[in-house]
């Protein structure tokens, strides 16, 4: 319940941007866009997860190509008591995954080149984890939408101010449409749709590295896995994850120098912070007796 609260708050937020544009194009462009709300609500429901992976070039591969990697998200998969998502590879040296999906029976998980080469299988187990976790808690339809939206809202606000300012559009008569303005809703419409993006994505991840702790029973492997991550996004390049609209969506941001920006910016809490937690929880959990499932 509380995530599709969640939901329907930022889809709500959402909308109300981008009717905005419409308003501030003048009264009959409301309507117009009013209508691309609902379209887009539609849209990202329904195909988000197809655009989310189109956009990083991600490629489905079989239990024959990667059969490691199919048999921890299955076992994983079984312990968060979800169907078993289906896995995708995005041909990129930065090491990052993500998790897509509307619902657990349209889970996906996505793993990029380089995290494959340089996580351990422990630690790897680690991160796939966490990306179910981010399934089995149904807060991925969140996040995925947020970055469809912000995607949608980016591209809308940049082709009106282009418009505006180099092709006019409305009558003498009409209110609105001068080209400062159009300038202005180029530059603020996307900063309040990210920020809303921003505002629900912190949070999750601290939920999902909880949730995946437990599910992997082996929190120090996610804090070791957290730990490289952040060292090499920092250190590889990436042409494939490194889009903002979508860096609330990987298990560490893919954006490179994150950190040293404004916190309420970050699209996750810092990796000092989530070992601290995840340390703090394998700890503990060592005084408690540990839970010995057996591994697929």
């Amino acid at each position: 319940m509380k995530n599709q609260i969640k939901t329907i708050l930022l889809l709500g937020v959402m909308s109300a941007i981008l009717v905005s544009i419409g308003g501030a194009l003048g009264p009959g462009y409301l309507v117009l866009f009013g209508v691309l709300a609902l379209a887009m609500n539609l849209g990202a429901y329904f195909m988000s997860d197809r655009i989310v992976l189109a956009m990083h070039h991600a490629a489905e591969v079989s239990p024959a190509e990667a059969p490691g990697l199919h048999r921890m998200v299955e076992d994983l998969a079984r312990r968060a008591e979800i169907p078993k998502p289906r896995v995708y590879v995005i041909p990129d040296a930065q090491p990052n995954a993500f998790a897509t999906g509307r619902n657990p029976e349209h889970g996906v998980v996505a793993v990029t080149e380089g995290i494959l080469q340089l996580l351990s299988e422990r630690e790897l187990r680690g991160v796939l984890a966490h990306e179910i976790a981010h399934i089995k808690n149904r807060d991925i339809l969140v996040s995925t939408i947020a970055a469809a939206f912000a995607s949608g809202i980016t591209w809308i606000a940049h082709a009106v101010s282009f418009a505006g300012i180099f092709g006019g559009g409305q009558s003498d008569e009409e209110e609105g449409g001068s080209p400062l303005g159009g300038l202005a809703l180029a530059i603020v419409a996307p900063i309040a749709a990210t920020l809303v993006q921003l505002g629900i994505s912190r949070s999750r991840e601290y939920m999902a590295d909880e949730t995946g702790a437990r599910l992997c029973g082996d929190p120090e492997a996610l804090a070791s896995a957290l730990s490289k991550l952040e060292h090499g996004v920092a250190v590889v390049p990436s042409e494939a994850a490194a889009r903002p609209a979508t860096a609330s969506l990987f298990i560490v941001s893919p954006l490179a120098g994150g950190a040293s920006v404004l916190k309420w910016f970050s699209t996750h809490p810092t990796t000092e912070e989530r070992v601290s937690r995840l340390l703090a929880m394998a700890s503990s959990e060592r005084t408690a007796p540990r839970w010995t499932g057996a591994v697929a």
